[in-house]
């Protein structure tokens, strides 16, 4: 861990942050390293931190007592985990898991919430990122009830490259499925639908984003509003 880090941090919630209200918040962030499959926290359980992804990107995701799956929301570097604590809560209904692993900061639970109480520029961000996150997380909703497969990977690869450097992408089948919601097969399917018309390329856990211009012509709208969203509230995701 690295305490005290320099500015910019690399994460954007943090770096808008004016000298003066991220001074207090300096000595207490602790850089961390997110590995693929890491929990950051388990529904119920008592969430400990607060995490800033900077490289790392984390999915949010609720299952079911039969064990099903789907995935709620993805956050990256435009925003933080653990958004429950600054609602008064000590723990959230979902699970939150690194779909991306890189570096992260962190910051403990109380000394999130002290700094959120003091009001301010730092409340005023985080109520924002939260209002641009529930608009994400409302539009999954829908969009998993209403759009096809297809649609919803096209959807989710596109918003993982918004929060990633490259078109490179850690994403098993396996995880998508969870993610979406559906059957393994359901993801092959569209996955080798998309791989056969030349927009991605899909090989051991790796998908590449070959055209991405094509992508968004095969997205649902859902994609378009959560993103114009993000930009109005937060500034450009990428």
């Amino acid at each position: 861990m690295s305490p005290n880090p320099p500015r910019p941090v690399g994460n954007r919630l943090l770096d808008a942050l004016p000298q003066g209200n991220y001074e207090p918040l300096r000595p207490h962030l602790e850089q961390v390293s997110l590995s693929v499959g890491d929990i950051v926290y388990e529904p119920r359980e008592q969430i400990s931190h607060a995490y800033f992804p900077v490289t790392s990107h984390v999915s949010l995701l609720y299952t079911m007592m039969d064990g099903a799956t789907a995935g709620m929301g993805l956050v990256g570097n435009e925003g933080v985990v653990g958004i429950a604590l600054l609602m008064g809560a000590k723990s959230a209904p979902h699970r939150a898991v690194v779909q991306g692993g890189g570096n992260a900061f962190r910051l403990k639970a109380q000394i999130i919430v002290n700094e959120f109480n003091l009001g301010g520029e730092f409340q005023s961000r985080l109520l924002r990122y939260t209002q641009a996150l529930i608009t994400q997380m409302s539009h999954t909703a829908v969009c998993n009830r209403l759009h096809s497969v297809e649609q919803r990977l096209c959807r989710w690869l596109l918003m993982t490259r918004d929060r990633t450097p490259s078109n490179e992408l850690q994403m098993t089948q396996e995880f998508m499925a969870n993610i979406l919601g559906v059957r393994r097969e359901g993801v092959t399917h569209a996955a080798h639908g998309l791989q056969k018309d030349g927009l991605i390329s899909y090989a051991r856990g790796h998908i590449t984003i070959l055209n991405r211009r094509q992508l968004e012509a095969r997205v649902c709208e859902c994609y378009a509003v959560v993103k114009e969203a993000h930009e109005r509230l937060l500034g450009q995701v990428q």
